[in-house]
């Protein structure tokens, strides 16, 4: 049984924890409604920007040629992973990870590589010898620019423009909806498919035509990597606001399980203590009783 010395200090380290867990939960808190303020705006824009250019590249010739809408083959995938820079966020980059690695062993006959947002996802496959490009520090401070979100979009549109062994760029990260629940999602970036069901069912709903005041070719130049970029904006703000949420909610959940351990050390402390002042009491009429 530990000594009374060892239970007081254990319960003092227990509390300093709780003092840490309990301020982490504040500042996620506070970066939580900032982070999901520019989420909520972000998204009307790219839905509404990628049902227009979904349509716009459905009705556009077959013969219209663009390397952002040209299909390829289905060989090699360029994975871009986007995962926190910070630990003790939950699971929230374990979900990440685990859905990582279940598309590799889904596409297992195909060349995947990934470039990885957020040192967690760097890390975690830079072991496997898998990463192509990397990027650290966006997502730790809590917030994102614009800026930033194009650098990454242009170095994916350069590298699947340039080098045309890449069939398909892949997108993965946390969509936020609760600060309790985030979904992984993942979704195809590049090529920008012509047609899907979406735009076929909105055609007929619709039945929108559009009229081109400039060649189409000097419309998607401009468009389509501003959708890269507006996609690339939104999956970085949803990870961020989701890593806040989950980060958050482990923390309250530390500090509540941070507060069980104190009670139960220090109700132990109080048994330990009053046996000892029971042993004490015994020796003491024990010995008055010897004499």
């Amino acid at each position: 049984m530990a000594n009374l010395l060892d239970i007081r200090r254990r319960i003092k380290s227990v509390k300093n924890t709780q003092q840490i867990t309990k301020a982490m939960k504040m500042v996620s808190a506070a970066k939580l409604k900032r982070a999901q303020n520019r989420v909520v705006s972000a998204r009307p824009f790219a839905a509404k920007m990628n049902e227009v250019l979904t349509q716009l590249a459905a009705q556009t010739p077959e013969d219209f040629h663009h390397p952002l809408l040209d299909a390829r083959g289905d060989q090699r995938y360029l994975v871009v992973l986007v995962t926190a820079d910070k630990g003790l966020c939950g699971a929230f980059n374990t979900n990440l990870l685990k859905a990582a690695q279940a598309f590799v062993k889904e596409n297992a006959g195909k060349t995947i590589e990934f470039l990885t947002v957020g040192r967690k996802g760097r890390d975690f496959f830079r072991r496997r010898g898998k990463i192509v490009g990397e990027y650290v520090g966006l997502t730790g401070k809590g917030r994102v620019d614009f800026s930033e979100a194009l650098e990454v979009a242009h170095d994916i549109i350069k590298r699947f423009t340039e080098d045309e062994e890449i069939d398909k760029v892949f997108l993965i990260f946390a969509e936020f909806k609760t600060v309790l629940n985030q979904r992984i999602v993942i979704e195809q970036l590049l090529p920008i498919s012509r047609a899907t069901e979406a735009a076929e069912e909105s055609d007929t709903a619709n039945s929108q035509d559009y009229i081109y005041e400039q060649p189409p070719a000097e419309i998607f130049s401009r468009l389509l990597p501003r959708l890269v970029e507006t996609q690339i904006f939104r999956a970085l703000l949803e990870s961020i606001a989701s890593e806040q949420g989950a980060r958050m909610t482990a923390m309250d959940a530390a500090s509540k399980n941070a507060g069980d351990l104190i009670s139960s050390l220090t109700l132990n402390m109080n048994r330990v203590r009053q046996a000892a002042i029971t042993r004490e009491i015994i020796e003491i009429v024990s010995g008055a009783s010897a004499l």
